[in-house]
């Protein structure tokens, strides 16, 4: 059995007085792709806030390869190991690729050999090194939130909403790319609302619905089922 890469213990978070995370428990292994899958406002965002320390626990425990990131400062959880890539991506649009990614490999100290790593991974990069990215292609700037990201070399990454509003074809590259990151033992914690988008990639699926998780699940149960997605989330 792999051992946990990401542990959360009974985790309750709030936005304002609301309570959106309601004892949630989850364990990402090493190595594994994991998704989070649920309908809008079920607590999948929140729950990657949480990890990243964006948004305080009031209860519960987070734990990065046994070490206890509950009560750590924002800024000092990527210097943890672990790397988050938001929905929407947040780069500077007025600033080049290239400097958007030493921003990634300022935030670690690393650098040369990291970014020639990451640009392996994506060698579409390489060719817009000096361009704007905020004249890049929805997909294009995904991969470069996502290279931003892994130049931390982290070994957790947490992904909100890779694939939104890409084409099918930048689909599967983003995909080819997360399985890429498994052989290289980096742990990925995947929120969608598309199963489509994930069932080729994830290890296994946790369904949370209403900030609870429902239901954890290997991959191929949900193959085998599909009404399973519908059982849970009522999402297609």
């Amino acid at each position: 059995m792999m051992p946990a890469a990401l542990e959360i213990k009974n985790l309750d978070c709030f936005h304002g007085d609301v309570q959106v995370l309601h004892g949630l428990s989850l364990e990402l292994k090493a190595g594994e792709v994991h998704c989070l899958l649920g309908r809008n406002g079920a607590g999948k965002t929140t729950t990657l806030k949480a990890i990243m320390g964006l948004l305080p626990a009031r209860a519960g425990s987070i734990a990065l390869n046994g070490t206890e990131l509950t009560r750590l400062p924002a800024h000092e959880v990527p210097k943890a190991g672990i790397a988050y890539v938001p929905q929407g991506r947040r780069l500077f649009a007025e600033m080049t690729v290239a400097e958007n990614l030493e921003i990634g490999l300022m935030a670690r100290g690393r650098g040369g050999a990291t970014r020639e790593a990451v640009l392996d991974l994506f060698p579409l990069l390489r060719e817009r090194l000096k361009q704007r990215s905020g004249t890049l292609s929805g997909g294009e700037q995904q991969m470069l939130a996502m290279a931003r990201a892994l130049c931390l070399e982290p070994d957790v990454l947490l992904l909100d909403e890779p694939t939104e509003g890409l084409m099918p074809s930048m689909i599967a590259r983003i995909r080819e790319t997360v399985s890429r990151l498994r052989e290289r033992g980096v742990s990925t914690l995947l929120v969608e609302q598309r199963i489509d988008a994930v069932l080729p990639v994830a290890d296994r699926v946790t369904f949370v619905e209403n900030g609870r998780v429902r239901a954890t699940v290997d991959v191929q149960a949900v193959r085998a089922d599909p009404a399973m997605v519908n059982r849970y989330v009522g999402v297609g």
